[in-house]
């Protein structure tokens, strides 16, 4: 079974229930600059010594601010509706005995437990790439997971604040049910997509909907923050199953149960498929000199190219060593570079081992690219991500590599490699 340094520290010491873990999109083992603290690139979900879930309880229709303040100060959980300037819908919550929360956001207030900033495409971070303005939510989702089996797992949109407050107001998405229960949507909402088959290589894409604050599921909206929820989905439900995304509008995460991550490859796994493939020796069919994928430490960090490193031609898939010749654009170094093997024209790039195991749906061989980076996986794992279209901005959807988040090339998604033995 997968388990990973970083867990460690928050996981109780006799083996405590794993109910799942996230992992984001975008980042290949860990973040950049390293995993700290409660930002890391997966977060995983232990059962708590201590229940901390809520449940809704008392409802309360108030006309005055003065009188939702009252209610807000009680230290209870609460989410607050403001209809108007004069009425406020605010539904108390009380201690569930029987679930643990979780709380993911881009706030780092203490209700927060996994600490989401914008993924930026190309395997660097937000810290060197300053974002102007950040999409995610400060208290963007929560997670509710069952304390017994099979410990289900469901997402509702939405966080308490330091003060256990959500607060939606005048002008964000919200209604009354005809049971007469409130419920609301977020300014940029929370997208979840669950992949039909689970996650295996033989799943397909699911459809992407969005999460109400009570945990209802609805189709998107017209615009990522349209003042108009969707139509309500009745016959589907916010639980989480291996494979689902969920989308918070800056950063995309993986979940994976427990039981998913345990026919994962793990990192041993994947260092063993590494070992195999240099120990092939595979060489540049110009150069005739050896290659070899550098260490997985060196290929998370995405640092400088070593000597050995391979390259390829993405659109043939032939693997060589580095060379400088069959340039044939004068701007952009190798974006159009002719194969010497088969004269194919297209762009040529380095290779880099996919490090980050929960993105594999099967252990098979690192034998495909993604198409433009250059990243390396089996060939169900990427034929996989090549066909799941993620939310883009405000309404795109495109297909990209999940260890770096660039979009995949909509002629050719991916490239199969064609490795050349030694000559001897």
């Amino acid at each position: 079974m997968f388990s990973s340094s970083q867990e460690e520290h928050c996981a109780p010491s006799k083996d405590p229930v794993k109910y799942g873990e996230l992992v984001v999109l975008g980042y290949n083992g860990s973040l950049p600059n390293g995993d700290r603290g409660r930002r890391k690139s997966r977060f995983a979900l232990y059962k708590r010594t201590k229940a901390n879930g809520v449940k809704p309880s008392t409802v309360h229709i108030l006309n005055t601010p003065q009188a939702s303040k009252a209610v807000n100060c009680k230290g209870q959980h609460s989410i607050s509706y403001t209809l108007s300037r004069n009425q406020t819908v605010v539904v108390e919550y009380s201690h569930d005995k029987d679930t643990d929360m979780f709380q993911i956001g881009r706030s780092t207030e203490s209700p927060i437990d996994f600490v989401v900033t914008d993924t930026v495409a190309g395997g660097q971070e937000g810290e060197e790439t300053p974002i102007t303005q950040s999409t995610i939510s400060r208290f963007a989702c929560r997670i509710v997971c069952e304390r017994n089996p099979p410990y289900t797992a469901r997402i509702y949109a939405a966080g308490f604040d330091s003060s256990k407050n959500i607060f939606l107001g005048e002008k964000a998405a919200k209604w009354k049910n005809p049971d007469g229960h409130m419920d609301g949507l977020t300014t940029n909402g929370v997208l979840v997509m669950h992949p039909k088959g689970g996650f295996t290589e033989e799943s397909k894409p699911g459809v992407w909907r969005e999460i109400s604050v009570c945990g209802d599921v609805y189709t998107l909206r017209e615009t990522r923050s349209a003042q108009t929820p969707g139509k309500l989905v009745e016959n589907e439900s916010n639980i989480l199953q291996d494979g689902s995304l969920v989308d918070l509008c800056g950063a995309t995460l993986l979940w994976r149960t427990a039981e998913g991550l345990f026919h994962t490859p793990t990192q041993k796994h994947l260092e063993a498929l590494r070992q195999e493939i240099n120990a092939a020796r595979p060489q540049c069919p110009v150069g005739l000199n050896t290659l070899a994928f550098p260490s997985m430490q060196r290929s998370r960090a995405l640092s400088s190219l070593e000597e050995k490193q391979p390259w390829v031609y993405l659109a043939c898939g032939h693997v060589h060593g580095y060379h400088n010749w069959g340039h044939r654009s004068e701007q952009e170094a190798n974006a159009e570079r002719e194969c010497p093997m088969c004269r194919v024209v297209g762009p040529y790039v380095p290779l880099w081992l996919g490090c980050e195991p929960a993105f594999y749906v099967d252990a098979g061989a690192p034998t495909y690219a993604f198409v433009p980076c250059g990243h390396v996986c089996s060939e169900k794992s990427v034929k996989y991500w090549a066909d799941i279209p993620l939310p883009h901005g405000t309404h795109a959807f495109h297909a990209a590599c999940p260890f770096c988040a660039t979009q995949l090339s909509l002629t050719q998604g991916c490239s199969k490699l064609i490795f050349q033995g030694p000559v001897d």
